[in-house]
This record gives structure tokens, C-alpha cells and sequence, in this order.
């Protein structure tokens, strides 16, 4: 029987291509997903040793805000005294301290090298030889002198920077000019993912990050034969108490551990859309065996007659589908192998990874060979039943069984129980709110399941209402095209829900994608009055306090106020505020009083959103106590309540009350209007103010929306490339169904050329098969996909102010129009085929 089977794929090579091509790309996807993420964690890893080889212990303190403690003030760091005594411990050969921050450089056009998250500064710190241990300078020296800085090489490569030239750098503080003192190479993993690292003077570098004399961190190499542990042990005894001390090899573990999780939600994501790819292609796969036992029907009868039972038939068809499954996952390996290496050339084009070996491991092939094979048996299993289960006789007279009505009646039973089940369970997620999103999820799944057992109960009514008008179109062409749409629902059902499927998460995310844009820019433009909103490359440096001074004094300016974060403690409970210019804020933020006067914050009062002073029991007029982070306290009236604002700190404080208490104040955002409104000549008035700091971003209105709806749509483009797959599955099963068909009605194609059906209308109602097929598998996927969308968008609706669901009819026309494109192109092949069939032969073919 193997040798059967053996022969079978052979002499049906073309037909099986397709369901190769099926596995073979799902099989891709889940090899290329596993060799790229193991690739990255490897380099990664790699990169994090080498980083850590020269460290045995490291130490790192956290700012303290000067807050007293028992009558005393913290260490803000690790002082002199402290890093003296660290290297006066027994088995401690060096101490290199560390103190680093945002610090960005700008190109020979005024733009930031690097993306801002990844552009830091650190102090250059020589050892007794003069040298750095973590950095090898090819040309020049570390900066010994305030005025200097040193440059990683790709930064200075990238900014044509030259030993000796002036380099300006930005910040927190106002952009500076520094001349170049030497450029080096490092295994810093922030300049290895194309950001930049600036090299200042110790005395620099601690008065930019931290404060004079202090260092955030150090990392010690001991002698030969020391204990790294013991050592660790003392230094913790020396640090403040909320300092992190760990081994050097600890510090690689736990690096190498979070890079693991971070590899692993996007080794979650890709293997989604394999398994969404390689379930898209199970419908494929049963069609094409069932399609070769309607082909071979009379072949297993005979076997049958000569003495095969049953078992051994249903053995033979998974036989083939073993070759198949095993043949397809061997190249779907070898491609998934290539798309890892593109992957990770394109990365390393960005300089987002650091170069390393190619890692093939033997979980990632087993796992690719594993998912195609028993995804290909899977499918294949239930055509092998039906061919096993057909008697000789009845096979010996029929070309293809048919579904007989109990077979018919329990499926749509099912199908109707498991729908109503998950639509059941998407309602009452949609209802439960932001924690019914795993509900929603089961409930998808039931409801998917369920309308794919229905669909072919489902085709003869939808295909019925289309009827009339491919009639009237197309004539008798159309009329047998909607005819044969119904004639085997299964198989129609089959084709449709592979297309269904596919267009059910396009049409989700769609809809959700289109309907955040339009919250976000209604969000926008109800909450933001400003012209322009500044922020730092890195949000997370802050704006220096002088940036709000210049644009005060800045030509054009009318109103300007910064939106400084500011942790209060307000009757005992931390209440998160944010400083800023009383007069000016309500002119750049939309703040509508509810009670009270917003125009008391000029005054010893605060502003307090009207959802935060209910919860809290506070109304206008009321005096609580404040505890600012010296941990000083004042008395201070509710001014006013206003109506949230998802711009606006839950309280709102004078800049002129709560800056005498903030040695270090925290500026994420200032908003500016000015005369004239959002020009080309006032943003440049704005740049100029500035300096031309290549770290502050100047964005208007439209840049915000901009910004948000780009990363939107850039998603949104990710999810469609992903999801490509799986349609381009969905169209060669629609190509196998009318190859198919065009089988099945040799007969009747022969006998309808004969009484004068020319073959351009033979291949137009072939055509038209398709384009109904595609178009009922569409309608369907966008039905649901537009149920699950709502029921997603329930579940934000209280996060996001002004949610609105928002149907975007133009793009569903436009995945139906695509739809029927594709009914086109996949039936090109068959609708050629039955156009060429030599009439009496067909008409002799049983």
C-alpha cells in the first residue's frame, strides 16, 4: 500500500503542488520565526558576556530626591569616599565608576544620529595606564578636559565627525559645543541597536546625569582566585541600602533573561499568524485529497475488490499525505532558514542587532517538521475516512459520494450550537469591559469554528440572493456559475473559509486601526488648544527649566506653559499633579470649570479634575494639606474642578508653588501658541529660540495625529504582510476547488460546447464560480469580523475619551472588490483548462 501511495503522488504531482505550497509556507513562517528569534538571543547574548567580561561585581544606586531620612539626607550616589572604600576591600584589583543620561548628537544637517531612546552619554573613566577597559579608541584620547568629547565610530562615521572638530550635543540642557578628543569602538548594546554614545569628562558627565562629585554606578574587577561573591557581600554593606549589587555573572543572566522575554512576545506574534497561515491551509489540504480520492475512486475500489480492507485504503491516503508533509516541511525548513537570514540582514542594514552566527537548533527544526507533517495528517485524515468507508460497489458506480441528509442535519446542528455559543461569549465580554478581552478571545474562536461548520448551509441562501443578478448579467454563463456555486456546499464551504478567515482579522483590525485614528485625532483636536507641543527626543530626560524661560521671552509667543510632573501627597493619599503657568495653561489646553475658577491658580489654590474630586470627596472651596517631595507641607485651597483632560495631570499646580520645593524638576511637555498660529515661519522662530537642539522635537497639532496614526497604520501594514499569507493560501485553495469542479463536470462542460456553449463563455462561468465563491467567503469574514471589532472596541471604550466605532466602508468595498480580483486570477488555470477539453472526450468521460 505504501508503494500505492507512493505512485499516487508521483502520478498526481501538479494537483498536490498546492497543498505543498500550503505547508510549505506556514512551514516557512514557523522555522523562520524560531532561527530568527534564536539568531537574535544568541548574538544578544554573546554581546551581553562581552559586555559584562571585565566586570566580576556591579553596582548600581538609584537617585534619591534629598528627602531626610531619620534627620539625614541620603547619598544621592556612590561618593568618593564610598568608591575609595569599595577599593580598599580585599580582592578588588579596580574600581571603574559610571554616572550616564541622555546626551544626542546632531548630523551635518542639524538632525539627531540615532533614535533617541538609544542615544546616551556616560564619563570617560581611565584606569592607572590612562585606558578606559570598556572602550578601544582607534584614533585619538578620551576627553581629560571639560570642553572635550569622544565618540563611538558609527556616530562619528555617520555625523562626518573628524578628531579635533567641534561636535554639538544636545541634552537636557541647552545644546552644546564640544571638540572631538577621539573615537572608539564598544560592545555597548545601545550603540550595537543604532543609537550613539558621547564619552564627557568625569566632572561633565556628573554634573549633566547626577550631581557634583557622585556616581550612579561601578562596576569592579577583582584579582585572580577572589571570591565575587564574598566581595559582593562587602560592598553591600558599604552602598545605600536600595543599591542593586550583583556578580558580574548575574548581571549577563539577567540581562540574557530579559532579552529571552522580549524575544519571546515577538516569537508569540509570528508563530500566531503561522498558526492562523497553517489553518488556512488545512481547508486546502482536504480539498486537494478529497479532490484525488474522487479521482481514484474507482481505483480503490478495485483495491477493495482485490482484497484491501478499509484500514489499509485510509492507510494508504495518509500515506501520501505523509510524503506530501514531509516533503513540503523539508523546503518550508530550508525557506524558513532564508527568511531568517534576510530578516536578519535587513536588521543589521539598521544596525538594530549585533552581528553573530546563524543558530539552527534542533528544537526549531523538530518543531518545523512536527507542525507540517501532523498538519497535513490532520487534514488529510478525513478524506482518508470517506474513501475507507465507500463500498466497492457503490465506489465502482459513482464517481464522488454524497453527503448523505443525517450526516448534513448533525453537522448544521453543531455548527449553530458552537456560533451561538461564541457569540454568546462576545457579547458578554463586549459587556464585561477591559477584563472580558480573554471572554471575547474564547468567544471568537466558538463563533469562528461554528460559522465554518455552517458555511455550507450558508451558501445557498447568500449565493440565491446574487442569483438574479448574475442571470441578468451574464446570461446562461452566470446562471450555471450560481448553480454550480451550490451543487457541492462542502467543498464551496471549504474554499470560502479559508478566505473568511483571512478577512475576518483584516476586517477587525482595520476597523479597530481606523477607529483609534479617529479617536486619537478627535482626541486631539478637542483637548489641545496649543499651536505646538515640545517634548525631548527621549521624554524620559525631560526639558531643562530653561526652555520654558526662552520661549517666554521668544518673538511671537503668546502664551506658554510647561506641564511639569510633580508627585504630591495631598491628605495622605500620592496624588499625581503637574506644574504649570497659571492664565497661559488655559489658553493651551481645553479646561471647562465645572465649579470654581480656574483663574485661582494664580493664587495658594489648585485645580482638581471633577472625576478625581468625587472620588476623593473634595469639592471648590475646600483646604487640604500638601506634602511637596522636600517633604515640606502647606495648606492650599480647591480653586476650581474641571472636566478631565487626557492631556492634563489629574491636579494642576502653579509652577510658582511647587518649583521652590523640586531640585531636580521633571518636564516632559510645554505647550506654545503663538501669534499667527501653526506656521512654517513660527516653528523656525521656535527652532531658533532654542538653539537648533537637535533633541527637542517641535510638533503642531497635525504632527501629533501624524504621529499617533502612524504608528497606527504602520501596524496595521505589519498585520496585513503577516496575514498575507494566509490569503495567498486561501486563493490556491480557491484555485484547487474549480480544478476541481472542472474535473467532476467533464461531462457536462462537454455536453454544453456541444450545443453551443463557445469556450469564451465556458471560461467567464468558471470565472464567475470563482468570483461567487471569494466574494460569499468575503462577506462573511467581514460580517464577523465587524462583530468582533465592536466587541474589542467595548472593552477600550472607557480608556479611550470619545471612542466612537467607525465603519470604513471604502476599505470594505475595497477587500470585496479584492475579493473578486482574486475569484479572477485563481481561476485563470481552470476556467483555460475547461475551455480547451475536446468535446467528445469529454462527453465519453463516466
Amino acid at each position: 500500500m505504501f508503494r500505492t501511495a507512493l505512485r499516487t503522488v508521483l502520478a498526481h504531482k501538479a494537483r498536490l503542488l498546492m497543498t505543498v505550497l500550503a505547508v510549505m509556507l506556514g512551514v516557512a513562517f514557523v522555522s523562520g520565526t524560531l532561527v530568527f528569534t534564536d539568531t537574535l538571543g544568541n548574538a544578544f547574548n554573546k554581546q551581553s558576556a562581552k559586555s559584562y567580561k571585565d566586570v566580576d561585581v556591579s553596582v548600581t544606586t538609584y537617585f534619591s530626591d534629598d528627602k531626610e531620612v531619620d534627620g539625614r539626607k541620603p547619598e544621592p550616589g556612590l561618593s568618593p569616599e564610598v568608591l575609595d572604600e569599595i577599593g580598599a576591600i580585599d580582592g578588588v584589583a579596580s574600581v571603574t565608576p559610571r554616572v550616564n543620561g541622555f546626551a544626542g548628537v546632531a548630523d551635518p544637517d542639524g538632525k539627531l544620529i540615532g533614535n533617541g531612546w538609544s542615544n546616551t552619554g556616560t564619563n570617560f573613566a581611565p584606569g592607572e595606564n590612562g585606558r578606559d577597559p570598556a572602550y578601544d579608541f582607534g584614533e585619538g584620547t578620551g576627553p581629560t578636559e571639560a570642553g572635550q568629547v569622544a565618540l563611538d565610530k558609527d556616530t562619528a562615521s555617520r555625523g562626518e565627525y573628524k578628531v579635533g572638530q567641534l561636535v554639538r550635543v544636545a541634552t537636557n540642557e541647552p545644546v552644546k559645543e564640544y571638540t572631538l578628543s577621539g573615537i572608539f569602538t564598544t560592545e555597548d548594546g545601545a550603540v550595537n541597536a543604532g543609537g550613539s554614545l558621547v564619552l564627557f569628562d568625569p566632572s561633565v558627565a556628573q554634573k549633566l546625569f547626577l550631581k557634583p562629585d557622585y556616581f550612579q554606578m561601578a562596576n569592579v574587577k577583582t584579582t585572580p582566585g577572589a571570591s565575587d561573591t564574598k566581595i559582593r557581600g562587602e560592598i553591600e554593606s558599604l552602598v545605600p541600602e536600595d543599591a542593586t549589587v550583583q556578580t558580574g555573572k548575574q548581571v549577563a543572566d539577567q540581562q540574557a533573561a530579559d532579552i529571552k522575554r522580549e524575544l519571546s512576545d515577538i516569537n508569540q506574534m509570528l508563530l500566531a499568524f503561522a498558526a492562523i497561515a497553517l489553518f488556512v491551509g488545512t481547508f486546502l489540504i482536504s480539498n486537494t485529497f478529497t479532490m484525488l480520492v474522487a479521482q481514484r475512486t474507482k481505483e480503490l475500489a478495485l483495491l477493495r475488490a482485490v482484497g484491501a480492507s478499509r484500514s489499509q485504503v485510509k492507510r494508504s491516503v495518509m500515506a501520501e499525505a505523509l510524503i506530501v508533509g514531509l516533503v513540503a516541511s523539508t523546503i518550508g525548513f530550508v525557506l524558513g532558514v532564508g527568511l531568517a537570514v534576510g530578516l536578519r540582514s535587513a536588521m543589521g542594514q539598521f544596525g538594530a542587532v549585533p552581528a553573530g552566527p546563524l543558530v539552527i537548533t534542533p528544537t526549531a527544526a523538530a518543531a518545523a517538521f512536527g507542525v507540517g507533517v501532523v498538519t497535513t495528517l490532520i487534514a488529510a485524515w478525513l478524506p482518508a475516512r470517506r474513501a475507507a468507508k465507500i463500498p466497492p460497489v457503490a465506489a465502482m458506480s459513482s464517481v464522488h459520494a454524497v453527503a448523505t441528509m443525517k450526516s448534513l442535519v448533525l453537522r448544521n446542528s453543531v455548527g449553530a450550537v458552537l456560533t451561538l455559543i461564541g457569540a454568546a461569549g462576545i457579547i458578554a465580554g463586549a459587556g464585561v469591559g477591559k477584563d472580558g478581552r480573554p471572554i471575547i478571545g474564547a468567544g471568537a474562536f466558538f463563533s469562528l469554528v461554528g460559522v465554518i461548520v455552517l458555511i455550507p448551509l450558508l451558501s445557498r441562501p447568500i449565493i440565491a440572493l446574487v442569483q438574479p443578478l448574475l442571470n441578468r448579467l451574464y446570461g446562461v454563463a452566470g446562471k450555471l456559475a450560481g448553480q454550480n456555486a451550490v451543487r457541492n456546499p462542502r467543498r464551496t464551504g471549504a474554499t470560502a473559509s479559508a478566505l473568511a478567515i483571512g478577512l475576518t482579522l483584516v476586517t477587525g483590525l482595520t476597523i479597530l486601526g481606523v477607529t483609534l485614528g479617529t479617536a486619537v485625532d478627535k482626541s486631539t483636536t478637542d483637548n489641545i488648544k496649543a499651536d505646538y507641543t515640545i517634548t525631548m527626543a527621549v521624554r524620559a530626560a525631560g526639558l531643562d527649566e530653561s526652555v520654558v524661560k526662552t520661549l517666554e521671552k521668544a518673538p511671537g509667543v503668546s502664551a506658554v506653559s510647561p506641564q511639569r510632573a510633580s508627585n504630591l501627597v495631598i491628605d495622605g493619599k500620592d496624588s499625581s499633579a503637574s506644574g504649570v503657568t497659571p492664565g497661559d495653561i488655559q489658553q493651551l489646553l481645553t479646561l471647562k470649570a465645572e465649579t470654581g475658577s480656574l483663574d485661582s491658580l494664580s493664587g495658594d489654590a489648585i485645580a482638581v479634575a471633577s472625576d478625581t474630586a468625587k472620588s476623593r470627596g473634595w469639592k471648590t472651596g475646600d483646604t487640604v494639606t500638601v506634602k511637596y517631595e522636600d517633604d515640606k507641607t502647606a495648606r492650599l485651597k480647591i480653586g476650581a474642578t474641571y472636566e478631565p483632560n487626557e492631556f492634563a495631570s489629574p491636579t494642576l499646580i502653579s509652577t510658582d508653588l511647587v518649583g521652590p520645593h523640586e531640585e531636580r524638576p521633571y518636564t516632559p511637555e510645554v505647550y506654545v501658541s503663538m501669534d499667527g498660529g501653526a506656521t512654517e515661519a513660527n516653528e523656525l522662530a521656535l527652532v531658533d529660540a532654542l538653539g537648533d537642539n537637535p533633541a527637542i522635537s517641535i510638533a503642531d497639532q497635525q504632527d501629533i495625529r501624524n504621529q499617533y496614526g502612524g504608528m497606527l497604520n504602520t501596524a496595521l501594514q505589519i498585520m496585513y504582510g503577516l496575514l498575507g499569507i494566509a490569503l495567498i493560501i486561501a486563493v490556491l485553495g480557491v484555485v484547487n476547488t474549480l480544478a476541481m469542479s472542472v474535473f467532476e463536470r467533464q461531462q457536462e462542460i462537454g455536453m454544453l460546447r456541444a450545443i453551443g456553449l463557445d469556450s469564451r463563455r465556458v471560461k467567464r462561468m468558471i470565472r464567475l464560480d470563482a468570483v461567487v465563491i471569494s466574494v460569499f467567503g468575503a462577506l462573511v469574514g467581514v460580517g464577523l469580523g465587524t462583530f468582533l471589532a465592536w466587541a474589542i472596541g467595548e472593552t477600550v471604550r472607557g480608556s479611550i475619551p470619545g471612542y466612537v466605532l467607525v465603519l470604513p466602508w471604502e476599505r470594505i468595498g475595497i477587500f470585496l472588490v479584492l475579493a473578486g480580483l482574486v475569484g479572477v486570477l485563481a481561476a485563470l488555470w481552470p476556467a483555460r483548462r475547461a475551455a480547451k477539453l475536446n468535446m467528445l472526450t469529454a462527453i465519453k468521460t463516466e
